[in-house]
């Protein structure tokens, strides 16, 4: 939209002295005769629009200008650029590919360097790089324009259920996207994995927006129980990161008490499991009896 190539060119023009006609329409996709003619529209909003000429001439706002009306410092550009860079790098949207590129212009090439050499974002876990393609321009339309979804979902126990929801926000925990939305099946605000969803559908009828003041990112249709673990001194520095240092306390010569945030799914049991023989839970005890189970099970596998 011209309004919105119109204020980036402002926030550009107030980070940088001077820059070519031809390199903003290079930037915004545009020609440099529609550059000119924003220019013309900058000038006759107020704003003290000023062209240079020759070789290395170009187009800058008044230095007065700058000083009085700056938007953003360096230290702020670079934080929006981490934010959407991670976003990117999760979600692969070709708009905020764009967003990024017009904001790199917001600051120096050595900047962005330095910012480049510093700093890697990769949200793809050590084993593996599943990547999950969601039907990405439904969900943002649905989420901008107040619009009903439908779709498969696959659960924890691979039933597929069929879903109407009002979506309300997309949500990023630790590396899995989920859509935050009010599901009507289940009379309430759920979250779903976007990894478990397929055949996404957007209807035209628009939805009343709720409340979302008293509603948790957690709310799931399996809730958080808190396990009582004793563990390993060699667990204690990743529980404390895991789960807070105040949730960490001294039992014995290299024994640890943890309070142990939990969800009673597949992919929680695994994590559980994957602490071997470092680690065992101690209450609730359905958990504990759900544990001894699963480990049969897996010795009766390999018992056979």
């Amino acid at each position: 939209m011209k309004i919105d190539r119109l204020l980036s060119i402002v926030m550009l023009l107030l980070e940088r002295e001077k820059i070519s006609a031809s390199k903003l329409a290079e930037m915004f996709e545009v020609t440099p005769r529609t550059i000119f003619r924003d220019i013309e529209t900058l000038n006759k909003a107020g704003i003290p629009i000023i062209t240079y000429p020759g070789a290395k001439g170009g187009i800058g706002i008044m230095d007065k200008y700058k000083i009085e009306k700056k938007l953003f410092t360096a230290t702020d550009i670079i934080a929006l650029l981490l934010g959407l860079n991670s976003l990117h790098a999760a979600m692969s949207s070709e708009e905020f590919l764009s967003t990024i590129v017009k904001i790199k212009g917001l600051i120096s090439e050595e900047q962005i360097r330095t910012l480049e050499s510093k700093i890697a974002i990769d949200p793809a876990p050590w084993f593996g790089k599943p990547t999950i393609k969601p039907n990405f321009d439904d969900l943002q339309t649905a989420l901008i324009n107040n619009r009903l979804l439908s779709f498969d979902y696959s659960d924890q126990f691979d039933q597929l259920t069929e879903h109407q929801v009002e979506p309300y926000r997309l949500v990023l925990k630790d590396i899995v996207w989920y859509l935050h939305a009010y599901c009507f099946t289940r009379q309430g605000f759920r979250m779903f994995k976007l990894s478990c969803m397929s055949a996404v559908k957007l209807h035209n009828e628009q939805f009343m927006p709720k409340n979302l003041e008293s509603e948790p990112l957690d709310s799931s249709e399996t809730k958080q129980v808190t396990l009582k673990l004793l563990i390993d001194e060699s667990l204690r520095h990743y529980m404390a990161g895991y789960c807070g240092e105040e949730n960490v306390q001294f039992y014995n010569s290299n024994k640890w008490l943890v309070r142990f945030p939990f969800i009673e799914n597949d992919y929680c049991y695994g994590h559980l499991l994957s602490f071997g023989d470092k680690c065992e839970c101690l209450e609730p005890e359905h958990v504990r009896l759900e544990l001894i189970d699963r480990i049969n099970r897996l010795m009766g596998k390999y018992n056979q």
